[in-house]
């Protein structure tokens, strides 16, 4: 496979402030995405999740239901994680059955593929600062072995902040609809991830650092911007992952 087409993404963010930031368009949570039985129970990183899915397959004019999905994040429901740990503590703590059902790292994606009636594959994946980048790596790997598309959904929650001082926010999703090859309406050509020495743009190397979610701004501004051939970071690491990105 010589390319990976992108087809449709979408953005999401809570924070107003941090949107306005950004260089492509990123929109707040929409819980309108996720059913209300499920709505009551979701997290945050899940409604972000599902927010961000749904404005990637709606550009791309595509069915949730007919697409397999990577979801990647680093700390998955780590606010529902710190819930139970603070309850495991106590003397007289009692563990939810459900909070315990929704704090595992696929609770996002086995919601979503339950919410779309989607009988596709569903992979959840963390691999620290390298998430993003394995993610793109899994979509690449999955698309050349069996064709056809794909969802790559990325996202990570606010922490809390006694967790990591400095760290916890910008809480952030973003979502991919990725197709086999150079197929007709993509927005951009993505290569295969390599590893390369790529550096994020000087503004944003520190906070990308810190939220390894936030790799993927690169690719989302060229995505709505357009522009010639080159070679962008994934990954914040010093000796990190690189794609290259073509013009439709």
């Amino acid at each position: 496979m010589d390319c990976m087409s992108l087809l449709g993404f979408g953005a999401c963010s809570p924070d107003p402030e941090f949107r306005a930031r950004l260089p492509f368009p990123v929109y707040d949570i929409d819980r309108d995405a996720i059913p209300p039985l499920l709505r009551r129970r979701s997290s945050q990183a899940t409604q972000m999740a599902f927010s961000a899915a749904t404005l990637a397959c709606t550009q791309a004019q595509r069915s949730a239901a007919t697409l397999p999905s990577v979801f990647a994040s680093v700390a998955g429901e780590i606010r529902t994680t710190d819930q139970l740990c603070t309850e495991l503590v106590r003397p007289d703590g009692v563990i939810s059955p459900s909070v315990f059902h929704n704090s595992v790292q696929n609770t996002a994606a086995g919601y979503w593929t339950i919410a779309q009636q989607c009988l596709q594959p569903a992979a959840a994946l963390a691999a620290g600062a390298d998430t993003f980048a394995m993610a793109l790596l899994e979509a690449w790997c999955q698309l050349a072995c069996l064709g056809g598309e794909l969802l790559l959904v990325g996202y990570d929650e606010s922490l809390p902040k006694y967790l990591a001082p400095g760290l916890a926010e910008p809480a952030f999703a973003c979502a991919l609809v990725l197709a086999a090859g150079a197929v007709e309406g993509r927005i951009l050509q993505i290569g295969r991830p390599r590893p390369g020495a790529e550096a994020f743009p000087p503004d944003w190397q520190s906070l990308v650092a810190d939220r390894p979610v936030l790799s993927a701004i690169p690719l989302l501004g060229l995505a709505a911007s357009g522009a010639e051939a080159q070679n962008i970071p994934v990954s914040p690491l010093t000796s990190g992952w690189q794609v290259k990105i073509s013009p439709p």
